[in-house]
């Protein structure tokens, strides 16, 4: 497997949502995703953090056509996913899964465990009969549960099980890249760190790729081999995951990181938590230049002017005219 191998590229990506207005019924943008840029290595993890509303779940939705993008490039493999036509991308598709965020939503309580698992295979016509339903318990076994759970119902089943359930359905079509969107933020403390176990477990087995979607930094750090951080729908910094947490550059990546509550009572003592003031400004309008100046502590007039530019080499970048 060729490490260094770009398996997804993208350019330029926006997505905006039409909202109503309140003024004469006049429609707005909500920018949901503005001008976002990145790249992901095949066999590696790149971890997209940020506050809830930044735009993380958005952006996997968009690289994958649940929402369709307002412009911009989504390059898997060569072929620009956003130009491509139905036939194209069922087989796209195919390369390319999804996990969802919430365990209980995201299955079809109707369904049987085995027909959601066997519903990709039926889609993309990958096996029938007893060779289905072989592959079904493979894929059970594959996630921690066991072949006699195929003919339950999702209600009979723990959080932390429908996700296993979930991953198996993910799984099914064999795919290359997956987008783990906030995977184990529905789930308690205790079987987090089993479900972040098991996807590290399934990569290193089946030469997976992730998009790692997420707020929880402490599992941030622990999956990805690198971390991009969004805010108000902009990518902020992006660099290798030890870089990042070792030496945070952008002011609102340095006050994420405060925010990590820290074990040892000793080190969270002398531990600087540093306080955002203000809210998040509204995404229907954002402000000009940089768009976290109005909560910076370190601002200054050409931030509120002018949109940084990311600075930095491969393994560490940054958008921020303090840098």
């Amino acid at each position: 497997m060729n490490n260094n191998e770009i398996i997804l590229e993208v350019k330029n990506l926006v997505k905006y949502f039409p909202v109503a207005g309140e003024a004469f019924g006049k429609s707005s943008l909500l920018k949901a995703v503005d001008d976002v840029s990145f790249t992901i290595k095949r066999g590696e993890t790149l971890g997209l953090v940020g506050e809830s509303g930044c735009g993380k779940t958005t952006v996997g939705r968009t690289i994958i056509r649940l929402y369709e993008p307002t412009s911009g490039k989504v390059i898997f493999k060569g072929k620009d996913i956003v130009s491509a036509k139905p036939n194209e991308m069922k087989s796209i598709r195919r390369q390319i899964q999804m996990i969802f965020q919430d365990p209980y939503a995201s299955l079809n309580p109707r369904m049987t465990v085995s027909d959601i698992i066997g519903e990709p295979l039926d889609i993309h016509q990958l096996a029938k009969g007893d060779a289905r339903k072989n592959r079904i318990h493979e894929l059970l076994q594959m996630v921690g549960l066991n072949a006699e759970h195929a003919t339950r119902y999702p209600h009979e089943f723990s959080g932390g099980q429908r996700q296993r359930i979930g991953i198996a359905r993910a799984l099914a079509v064999e795919p290359e890249f997956i987008i783990c969107d906030e995977p184990i933020s529905a789930l308690d403390v205790s079987i987090q760190a089993q479900v972040i176990n098991l996807l590290e477990e399934l990569q290193e087995n089946l030469g997976l790729t992730y998009l790692f979607i997420a707020h929880d930094l402490a599992m941030v750090k622990h999956i990805s081999t690198r971390v991009a951080v969004m805010y108000l729908g902009k990518i902020v910094e992006i660099a290798d995951s030890h870089e990042l947490f070792a030496n945070p550059q952008h002011p609102y990546t340095q006050a994420l990181l405060s925010a990590i509550p820290t074990p040892d009572p000793k080190i969270a003592k002398e531990h600087k938590r540093i306080i955002l003031e203000g809210d998040v400004p509204s995404p229907i309008d954002p402000p000009a230049g940089c768009r976290f100046h109005t909560r910076c502590r370190f601002a200054k007039d050409i931030c509120a002017q002018q949109v940084p530019e990311f600075k930095g080499d491969s393994k560490h970048q940054v958008a921020c005219h303090l840098i």
